[in-house]
């Protein structure tokens, strides 16, 4: 029966049709098209501007036919308080290039640290306060002392900033901050040992007025004077950086992780607050990332269109008793003939096989890139990397030279750890 429904409903079908049907039927269904793509589609659709439609998908919702109703529609007053804006994101700066070629005179551009915490959306509307991620989780409970600070917030307000953990006037490691993410509420010694700060560097509400077509320079005389008014030890104002020349400026980015920060955020003074990234306002100039040659042990298949390659690598350096040691898993940053290459070298040398995960011979060699690395007892190497991923496939690297556990420990910056 199953299969005469079936052949009946392709006959019915055209190409397209059909594929749809295959991919539910199967539960298969998984369309990769981007966030943005998605925005401009149904902006063309509605004959509304993007920054609408991408405003209303943000937060808390349901796929549901009175939603879809909601988002198209040519009313602009929406009236849901909680509602955080699009982000505006920044593109990297591309080091192999002068910082000069991309921000000619320093007088023109707003320069701020980039803060290693959570990125953050603090909204204070008809006496609520709500604190969405970049993620879009509402996270408000989560960081009470951020709520308790935000009543002290004028109504009508939205702030962009940075979640950090923060003490004795000092940002505390990222590490630190990760005892409290996911935690829906903490106890009182963790919120002790981890006191978190909103750092402000934007706003896009003022007065319930919508700021975000106001330039950098106009939003941030805004920011100051708010954050003037209210004196509370958990909202904090991000400094901006002075620098007179390029050559200043690159020392300075120099002392970056010993600020504990990730770099420079470059934002021009006469630039708007975008939806996503857009080329050219905004800069995110980063310290180079931790580097180490790590030999691959185990493979794992990928999701999606990689669910039938090898593309999920774990990567182990040496101990002192010449043993290799897991520490990181990556799966990007190889190119699709070094995946192919790969998958087709780890079928046709693997060892073992524990359910999904294959281990093969300790002959491969690559160059691992991560952004921070910290002590962690749930690793048994002791380490714990964020963002890992594969720089390089060093093929003219015997497995002996890669590198050893005591090299990586070198790399752990200085914490006041309980």
């Amino acid at each position: 029966d199953q299969r005469e429904l079936i052949v009946a409903v392709w006959n019915e079908l055209d190409t397209k049709q059909r594929f749809i049907w295959n991919k539910l039927i199967t539960g298969s269904f998984r369309v990769g098209v981007s966030q943005r793509l998605v925005t401009r589609a149904l902006a063309k659709v509605s004959g509304l501007d993007a920054a609408t439609i991408a405003h209303r998908l943000m937060g808390n919702w349901q796929p549901s036919a009175a939603f879809f109703k909601d988002l198209l529609s040519t009313d602009t007053n929406d009236a849901d308080i909680s509602r955080p804006y699009p982000f505006a994101l920044a593109y990297p700066v591309d080091d192999d290039k002068p910082i000069s070629d991309l921000v000619t005179s320093l007088d023109d551009w707003q320069i701020e640290w980039k803060w290693d915490g959570i990125r953050a959306q603090l909204i204070k509307r008809q006496g609520q306060v709500f604190l969405w991620s970049r993620g879009e989780d509402l996270v408000t409970h989560s960081y009470p002392e951020i709520e308790k600070m935000a009543q002290h917030l004028p109504d009508g307000t939205v702030l962009d900033g940075e979640l950090l953990a923060w003490k004795a006037d000092s940002v505390m490691p990222f590490s630190q901050l990760q005892r409290r993410i996911g935690r829906k509420r903490a106890g009182k010694k963790l919120l002790a040992e981890v006191p978190v700060i909103f750092m402000a560097y934007d706003i896009m509400e003022h007065e319930h007025n919508d700021y975000r077509e106001k330039p950098v320079e106009t939003r941030r005389h805004t920011l100051e004077a708010l954050v003037a008014t209210i004196t509370h030890a958990h909202l904090k104002l991000s400094p901006s950086v002075q620098a007179t020349t390029h050559e200043e400026l690159t020392m300075l980015k120099a002392q970056s992780r010993e600020r504990l920060v990730e770099g420079f955020m470059l934002k021009r003074h006469t630039s708007p607050y975008h939806v996503g990234r857009k080329k050219g306002n905004w800069w995110k100039w980063k310290v180079e990332p931790y580097t180490v040659d790590a030999v691959m042990i185990y493979a794992q298949r990928g999701s999606g269109k990689r669910a039938s390659l090898y593309t999920d690598y774990t990567f182990a350096v040496w101990a002192d008793d010449d043993q290799l040691v897991p520490f990181a898993k990556a799966y990007s940053g190889l190119t699709d003939e070094e995946i192919r290459s790969l998958d087709n070298w780890i079928r046709n040398n693997t060892k073992e096989r524990f359910g999904p995960v294959r281990s093969v011979p300790p002959v491969q060699v690559f160059e691992i890139a991560f952004e921070g690395i910290q002590r962690s007892t749930r690793h048994k190497s002791g380490v714990a990397v964020r963002f890992p991923r594969i720089l390089r496939w060093r093929k003219d690297k015997p497995p002996k030279e890669a590198d050893n556990l005591e090299t990586i420990e070198a790399l752990i910056p200085g914490e006041d750890t309980p």
